[in-house]
């Protein structure tokens, strides 16, 4: 399954969508953010993004992690080791860094195949782009509520828990842009459901909390909402948030 590059999905940001997973390339002043690592085989098609870009890997500042379940992870142990950047991410979310496939969820999630076989397709192109095969890291270095991270993009840390019990979202104010990652999504790769949403208690540790910090979202006031599954939202974050209240968990 190949990769789509979007560029400027937001000022300043582009889109790298690839087996279902959407990672983000922050552009400023000559020097480059990602945010989410997407699946290991999502390494050679962000190369040729950046490349496409105008730039070098060597533009590229740091790797910050929404959350660092397995199809957010996959190729940052990679960027580390040869690009020697940073990786982010919260504090709460460090231990499933390190072991990608041990983290809180609901609900068991071989029912839902089953119950939503429409979902199939994105499992399946998930596996196919190496879901199964990730690899953990430690040494992430921590991020928390209210700071600005100084790297590319300048965005601010929404702490928003219940996916995972670390996930954040980040706001980048100047474009009034929220990077949603799995706190809202449009696409529910559980379901095959688009629209906005959160995510099923097959990843979700806490549904309840993570409805909660929809809240913390709709308080940026972000004009535009880019989620770590599905297309971009563009008619503000108070009316995605609505819509994800309205549909409940799943």
């Amino acid at each position: 399954m190949s990769a789509r590059l979007t560029r400027n999905v937001a000022p300043g940001v582009h889109r790298l969508q690839h087996a279902y997973v959407n990672c983000y390339i922050l552009e400023e002043e000559g020097a480059l953010t990602i945010v989410d690592a997407a699946h290991p085989k999502t390494w050679p098609y962000l190369k040729n993004a950046i490349t496409a870009l105008g730039y070098e890997p060597t533009d590229v500042r740091a790797l910050i992690l929404t959350h660092a379940h397995f199809d957010h992870l996959g190729f940052a142990l990679r960027a580390r080791q040869e690009w020697g950047i940073p990786v982010y991410a919260h504090r709460a979310d460090h231990a499933i860094a390190e072991h990608p496939y041990q983290y809180a969820h609901e609900n068991p999630r071989l029912i839902y195949p089953i119950r939503h076989p429409a979902a199939l397709p994105a499992l399946l192109g998930m596996v196919g782009a190496g879901a199964l095969q990730v690899k953990g890291l430690t040494g992430i270095l921590d991020v928390h509520a209210g700071i600005t991270l100084d790297v590319p993009g300048h965005p601010e840390v929404v702490f928003t828990p219940g996916h995972t019990y670390g996930h954040c979202a980040y706001f980048l104010r100047s474009a009034s842009t929220l990077l949603s990652g799995d706190a809202l999504v449009t696409f529910n790769p559980y379901t095959g459901a688009k629209g906005p949403q959160i995510v099923s208690g097959a990843a979700t540790a806490d549904s309840s909390r993570a409805l909660a910090s929809l809240d913390k979202l709709a308080a940026t006031g972000a004009e535009i909402v880019l989620p770590g599954h599905g297309p971009s939202w563009r008619t503000s974050v108070e009316s995605a948030v609505a819509r994800a209240l309205e549909a409940g968990p799943s």
